[in-house]
């Protein structure tokens, strides 16, 4: 009998159901990427009037309460994983009514359901980014916020260079397939298993949905990596936000 090969789901659920009490600890850090990104979306919700946001992938609710000692908006949050709500719940004090249990690639909303959509950090964990994004796209109004990894600005400066040039190529899965020996994934205790992402990989969908696209680099620019291609091969973690006037 072949042995079980557990599903890469299976393998993040229990690497974020077993990490769930010290996952705070281990990722969140006021002056990390995601923090820097919701200081933008925060100046952004008042520019755009929003008042109603959903979190999606809201883990142990940090968005959420960062969001809510803010503003006096509505922000709802959705997760897959119990145990992190359970975090949000009893050690972040996120009311019970602003989080759900559910996925990103089927939101229980109606369309136009939230003005603004975000998530932090959410799309580099999952297969097929781009199922959410298309969620994302259709319970939103005014405005979708990610903050999320950009491989393109990763690395020393002549290997980001081959990445976009393999990429523009469509070689990139190729490649991904022969540096994960045909997993796709790659898994860390740091951060569980993840895919290969960049924000930029969203980007024709949204332009799509928005009338105009700001992008904001999260990471500090080393002086020896500045560019005028930037932010795809300067930051390593990017904010894109798609807005609709």
């Amino acid at each position: 009998m072949m042995p079980y090969k557990k599903k890469p789901q299976d393998i993040q659920r229990e690497y974020y159901s077993r990490t769930a009490s010290s996952y705070d600890d281990m990722h969140l850090h006021h002056d990390d990427e995601n923090y820097i990104a919701l200081k933008y979306i925060s100046s952004l919700i008042d520019f755009l009037d929003i008042s109603t946001i959903l979190d999606v992938g809201c883990g142990t609710g940090r968005g959420i309460k960062w969001l809510l000692e803010k503003h006096s908006i509505k922000v709802i949050g959705i997760e897959p994983v119990q145990a992190l709500l359970e975090q949000a719940i009893h050690k972040n004090n996120i009311p019970k009514d602003s989080i759900i249990l559910g996925s990103g690639e089927l939101l229980p909303f109606e369309d136009n359901s939230f003005d603004a959509v975000c998530e932090l950090s959410v799309l580099h964990h999952v297969p097929k980014p781009n199922v959410i994004v298309s969620e994302m796209m259709r319970v939103a109004k005014k405005a979708i916020f990610l903050s999320d990894s950009n491989r393109f600005g990763q690395g020393s400066m002549p290997l980001r260079i081959i990445k976009v040039l393999v990429y523009k190529m469509n070689l990139w899965n190729i490649a991904n397939l022969i540096k994960t020996r045909g997993k796709c994934y790659m898994i860390s205790e740091g951060d569980g298993l993840s895919y290969s992402y960049s924000v930029f990989d969203s980007y024709n969908k949204l332009i799509s949905w928005a009338d105009r696209i700001i992008l904001v680099p999260t990471t500090k620019i080393k002086t020896q990596t500045k560019s005028w291609v930037h932010p795809l091969i300067t930051s390593g973690h990017v904010l894109l936000c798609a807005i609709k006037d």
